[in-house]
């Protein structure tokens, strides 16, 4: 346990209210003191809600304290099932009840005799795990529970869908564009002729996680989470998935193969073929492929970047730039520690650099070593980019609410290649835009120095910071951490006019 004033990854539970506040008609009862119920104005400001949030907090307060819960934790869960009538209610550990050796498998079992809805007990240990965890081992506990309450039933049976079907495995409420990639999805498979049997667990319904296995196939498309499920579905009822990110041209290609495969095999007499559509989308309906090609995407071959998110986005978006847009990726990381072979192994041939922590700090030090032209990270790295003076795209989570945008804004799918193509050379050319604004006294105007600048003991005489003044914002940063890296190294105090220049010689020689 380690005090940090940034997290990249939320507790186990916020994980499990994350799955039960994505399906249908599923209430979540934690017992955590009254603070710990920030997920509630979390998720309806951020997904802009209009409905309550499904999560009830059974407050461990000073009389819980002084002589345990007793009856506390019953009287919610069954108070919950009188007022909400969900089908479930899941009841999630916190770090709290576990200080405290709260018998929660006692206390769901004592509720679940009494309740009209079914309660489960979430099966995650708040001290191995942390929020994705947590998620993706939930959502393969009610998928379990249900298929296997289903199999009790004498009539029950599986029957695969006439039409070539796919289950979607993985869409959550307070994802990162989960609802757009989602929608993209659909309309990627409509097009292909594909039905969408169900899409779990955001805005499923539990009473028909029996019938999953009627699907073809299962789709996972954020490693994260969903892979636990697709797994057991596969153990048990020999489901092939696809877990290959349809995120980038390539990507996409690369899916719709691997889709296409897998249907050749289940129905070999219908010879499935995909092989026009993948071209007509990427010569006429994405504009990226264009776009690779165009002067304005030839103009960032080269330059360098650090990509920083969770393994999914940042494996992806490291391809992206290095084999889709010419790139230079001189650091690509990701703070999932529980997957870090599988991210490595991705990534190892298109990067310099390969970096596995959950620590901010050791991710500033690196983008200060590195001195990208631009980051694409969270909003983390986005603040770090800011004190460095590096413009940041963000592609993964966690995020603010600028990235629950209102319009449609997948990255998943070929629109999702459009997208991403607009945040990559947005994120570079967003320099010039300053510099531009400079020049015509824009509302980003900086002022003027009139005095010396001082900066981590070493000092800017009056001419010298006037000159930094008048470089373009968009690379004055960079000019300003050069400038007194090469003093340093001459053992200077302070910069002048002449130490600028020498400076400048030295970095191109």
């Amino acid at each position: 346990m380690k005090l940090a004033y940034w997290m990249y990854v939320g507790p186990a539970h916020v994980g499990t209210l994350r799955v039960a506040s994505s399906f249908k008609n599923v209430h979540a009862i934690m017992h955590a003191p009254l603070g710990d119920d920030y997920f509630n104005v979390m998720r309806s400001m951020l997904e802009r809600e209009r409905e309550f949030t499904p999560v009830t907090a059974s407050v461990v307060d000073r009389h819980v304290l002084a002589r345990g819960s007793q009856e506390k934790v019953i009287d919610t869960i069954l108070r919950k099932d009188q007022e909400e009538c969900p089908d479930l209610i899941i009841l999630t550990p916190t770090c709290t009840s576990s200080i405290l050796q709260e018998d929660l498998h006692n206390f769901a079992e004592q509720a679940s005799l009494k309740s009209q809805s079914k309660v489960l007990l979430a099966d995650v240990n708040h001290y191995r795990v942390n929020e994705m965890q947590a998620m993706d081992r939930t959502l393969e506990q009610i998928v379990q529970f249900y298929i296997e309450e289903a199999r009790k039933q004498t009539d029950f049976k599986i029957e695969k869908t006439d039409q070539p079907s796919v289950n979607i495995i993985g869409m959550f409420t307070l994802g990162f564009h989960n609802q757009h990639d989602c929608r993209e999805l659909k309309r990627l498979f409509k097009d292909l002729g594909i039905r969408v049997h169900q899409v779990i667990p955001e805005g499923g319904d539990i009473q028909k996680l029996k019938d999953l296995p009627e699907a073809w196939c299962n789709i996972v498309p954020y490693r994260e989470v969903g892979l636990r499920t697709a797994n057991y579905l596969k153990e048990e009822f020999d489901m092939p998935y696809i877990d290959t990110i349809p995120m980038g041209i390539l990507g996409m290609q690369q899916f719709i193969e691997e889709l296409q495969a897998i249907f050749n095999q289940l129905k070999p007499e219908l010879a499935f073929d995909f092989s026009d559509y993948i071209v007509r989308q990427t010569t006429f309906i994405s504009q990226s492929a264009w776009f690779s090609r165009s002067i304005d995407c030839q103009n960032l071959t080269g330059k360098k970047a650090v990509v920083f998110g969770n393994a999914t986005h940042a494996s992806s978006i490291t391809k992206i730039l290095v084999q889709e847009m010419g790139i230079k990726v001189v650091c690509a990381g990701t703070y999932c520690k529980h997957d870090s072979d599988w991210f490595t192994e991705r990534v190892k041939d298109y990067c310099d650099e390969v970096l596995i922590t959950d620590d901010q700090t050791v991710v500033s030090d690196m983008i200060a070593r590195v001195e990208p032209a631009a980051i694409f990270g969270t909003q983390m790295e986005r603040h770090i980019g800011k004190r460095f003076d590096i413009p940041c795209g963000v592609i993964s989570a966690p995020i603010h609410i600028q990235n629950f945008p209102l319009g449609y804004r997948p990255f998943l799918g070929y629109e999702g290649t459009n997208q991403i193509a607009d945040l990559v050379y947005n994120s570079f050319a967003l320099g010039m835009e300053d510099h531009l604004l400079e020049i015509f006294g824009g509302h980003d105007t900086k002022e003027l120095v009139s005095k010396p600048i001082e900066s981590d003991g070493i000092s800017w005489s009056l001419e010298a910071s006037e000159e930094l003044n008048r470089i373009p914002g968009f690379v004055r940063g960079k000019v300003k951490r050069n400038t007194e890296k090469y003093a340093r190294s001459q053992n200077l105090s302070e910069i002048s006019l002449d130490v600028m220049f020498s400076a400048k010689e030295a970095m191109a020689a």
